[in-house]
């Protein structure tokens, strides 16, 4: 079992930087897949980015390719999302979800999940 809470969201002007952090219960963090995902008003969850148990893999949804940058910090049970070159189509509720199923795919299942963080970017 692992609960998780995202912080770091906010109000940003378009072009500009956010960094959001996901904070981990539970001594077994660097057993789970790490991923992000975002939902915007009146659409699907979708998919963001997600790292390996010991950070060493990650992947990206192309939207944000190149822009953003996910990481984590097994010391301190953490993952982040850096986030650079906002847009206002990158307005969502962002989640961290956590499991212990090896594998990256963009349309894994995950078993836990956070409350979310809002990002909103204006243009």
């Amino acid at each position: 079992q692992v609960q998780l809470v995202e912080s770091g969201g906010g109000l940003v002007q378009a072009g500009g930087s956010l960094r959001l952090s996901c904070a981990a219960s539970g001594r077994t963090f660097s057993r789970y897949v790490m991923g992000w995902f975002r939902q915007a008003p009146g659409k699907e969850r979708e998919f963001v980015a997600a790292i390996s148990e010991n950070g060493g893999s990650t992947t990206y949804a192309s939207s944000v390719k190149g822009r953003f940058t996910i990481s984590r910090d097994n010391a301190k049970n953490t993952v982040y999302l850096q986030m650079n070159s906002l847009k206002p189509e990158d307005t969502a509720v962002y989640y961290c979800a956590a499991d212990e199923y090896k594998g990256l795919q963009p349309s894994r299942r995950y078993d836990y999940w956070g409350q979310g963080t809002q990002v909103t970017v204006s243009s």
